[in-house]
């Protein structure tokens, strides 16, 4: 097995974002030593992951060596950001090279919040073209390969992130989630990935400007207690008064839930080895007293084809205004077979697509019911575990890549559509020894449930971790 563990004995060590918080505060590290560290971690660990888009190694340490410019609690952490929110300086490239790339002006919305909490990006992280595929395979700018074996994918669309936070690079990453993209990468790197509720972190104008809202920002980090601090931090910074705050969530709750499980995705069981490690933390939180039924998936057949096509409207958008969206040097034949089919079934269903939103707008209602009788909803977070590389290729004739994109990315879409909270957990492992992560979705606004069940869960069975 080829893993990859930039772990070493250095500023970072093994401590997550709040550990080093910590060290910062009683004087133990700089915030200079820490960057350095993410650095030379980065450049021991991209050659194998390929996780780095863009390099910002001098910002950084430009950034650590000022005092205090933005104070936040996370201040002198080193961290990525995605290839697809606007920072003043960096160019974003969506995870192509369509066009020639152009830094951006100012600070998006997103990146502003997440600037003033103290993160120091030391460069940009790749993802799949557009986010539209669950793998980052480039046809050239190559495959993000997950760490714990460099022969499967890392996940996508937050696939660098993933990959570098697992690895070890830097204890937080931003990773962003239009269906499934913070907590796939989580669940095929073993981390933690919170996709927060509609509305709960700021969106750039691109993405405030769909249709139907299904992008959500946020983190993955290694440690509950890290994903819990950065969704307390982002609430000082911008918080939604429509939702009710997460607040600081320090550790499991009192209260013992009723779980829902479900195996079965839309369309098909989940493969018997993820299906059998489902009901293996489900029997776990039933040692924990909470209240287990087992159910069938109420999410009707139609909801597929529906996000299917909605998702194929966005690449419609993309590709057909790609030189006023990029500039004059977009090329649409650089682009991969995915993105290119996924804009002809959308110009072949255009006429469906108003229904489809409709349709996908109305379905809190399915999740309503499910809510009023259970607290949380347990199912696995990917209905397999990690492919190995190609088995995504974006080179390969559309059908194929989007039969295997839908027969495993078949849970996770549901609360994009519905404006849900939904937390994958690295609680499962596969025969081979690569991480499968387990997936909690609540009600909107209910990140604070999740976080509480998270810590509950991290102390009764710790994860295992890369270094170890």
């Amino acid at each position: 097995m080829d893993r990859v563990n930039a772990f070493g004995d250095d500023a970072l060590g093994d401590l997550d974002a709040v550990g080093l918080v910590d060290e910062l505060r009683r004087g133990a590290v700089s915030a200079s030593e820490l960057v350095e560290a993410a650095i030379a971690r980065t450049e021991k660990a991209n050659p194998a992951l390929n996780g780095l888009t863009f390099e910002a190694y001098e910002r950084a340490r430009t950034r650590a060596r000022l005092h205090r410019p933005y104070g936040g609690f996370f201040d002198g952490v080193p961290s990525f950001v995605k290839d697809n929110v606007a920072v003043a300086g960096m160019p974003a490239m969506n995870g192509t090279d369509a066009w020639e790339p152009v830094p951006a002006a100012h600070d998006g919305d997103f990146a502003s919040a997440y600037l003033a909490t103290g993160l120091v990006p030391v460069g940009r992280t790749r993802m799949s073209e557009f986010g539209f595929s669950a793998a980052a395979e480039h046809p050239r700018l190559g495959a993000v390969r997950n760490p714990w074996h460099t022969d499967h994918t890392a996940g996508a669309s937050s696939s660098g992130s993933g990959a570098f936070v697992a690895a070890g690079v830097v204890p937080i990453a931003h990773a962003n989630d239009g269906g499934g993209s913070i907590r796939i990468p989580a669940s095929c790197n073993g981390l933690v990935g919170l996709k927060p509720s509609r509305g709960r972190l700021p969106l750039d104008k691109d993405m405030r400007q769909m249709p139907l809202r299904i992008v959500a920002n946020g983190v993955v980090t290694r440690s509950v207690r890290d994903t819990a601090a950065f969704y307390r931090e982002m609430e000082k910074v911008v918080a939604n008064p429509k939702l009710p705050p997460v607040g600081d969530v320090t550790g499991p709750g009192v209260q013992r839930l009723r779980i829902a499980v479900c195996t079965q995705s839309i369309l098909h069981e989940a493969s018997p080895e993820v299906s059998e490690l489902t009901l293996k933390t489900a029997a776990l939180l039933e040692q924990l007293g909470h209240r287990i039924t087992v159910i069938d998936n109420p999410v009707p057949q139609r909801f597929m084809d529906d996000f299917l096509l909605y998702w194929s409207f966005l690449a419609f958008a993309l590709v057909r205004g790609g030189r006023r969206t990029f500039g004059p040097s977009f090329d649409r034949g650089r682009l991969d077979n995915l993105s290119l089919g996924l804009e002809q079934h959308a110009a072949r269903n255009l006429h469906r697509l108003p229904t489809a939103i409709a349709r996908l707008a109305r379905m809190r209602r399915v999740t309503s019911r499910l809510q009023s009788t259970y607290d949380v909803v347990l199912t696995p977070t990917l209905a397999d575990v990690p492919p190995r590389v190609g088995h995504l290729d974006p080179t390969a004739p559309y059908e194929q890549i989007i039969a295997r994109l839908i027969e495993w990315v078949a849970f996770t879409p549901l609360q994009n559509a519905t404006g849900e909270p939904a937390i994958s957990l690295p609680l499962g492992q596969s025969q081979s020894g690569l991480p499968v992560g387990m997936m909690f979705a609540a009600g909107v606004g209910e990140e604070a449930r999740l976080l509480e069940l998270a810590f509950e869960l991290e102390q009764a069975q710790p994860w295992r971790r890369i270094q170890d």
